[in-house]
């Protein structure tokens, strides 16, 4: 079994919101090619969430009801963009 520190975060909640993680060193698993394509999905996401909160901050019109929206979408996409930056941190070679 690979180290603790050698698991990959994988970008999805298990049972009761717990992190899950993979034990492999295939890079090219179904699994492991799964997560890639999620976690571009997510940054993709994210990126397209900023610009149009951009604009939703830019309009002085909006209610406090959208600007509450748009806060939580930020945070869901923050939580997103921060496993992804942890996982990839984690699987980053460091010299010894």
């Amino acid at each position: 079994m690979t180290a603790h520190h050698e698991l990959r975060l994988l970008p999805w909640a298990g049972p009761e919101g717990k992190p899950c993680y993979l034990d492999t060193d295939d890079r090219e698993g179904y699994v492991s090619r799964l997560a890639d394509h999620i976690e571009s999905v997510q940054l993709g996401m994210a990126a397209e969430l900023l610009e149009q909160s951009v604009q939703v901050l830019d309009d002085e019109t909006e209610d406090a009801e959208k600007l509450r929206l748009v806060a939580a979408q930020l945070a869901g996409a923050l939580r997103d963009v921060l496993c992804v930056a942890t996982s990839r941190g984690h699987r980053l070679v460091t010299p010894e």
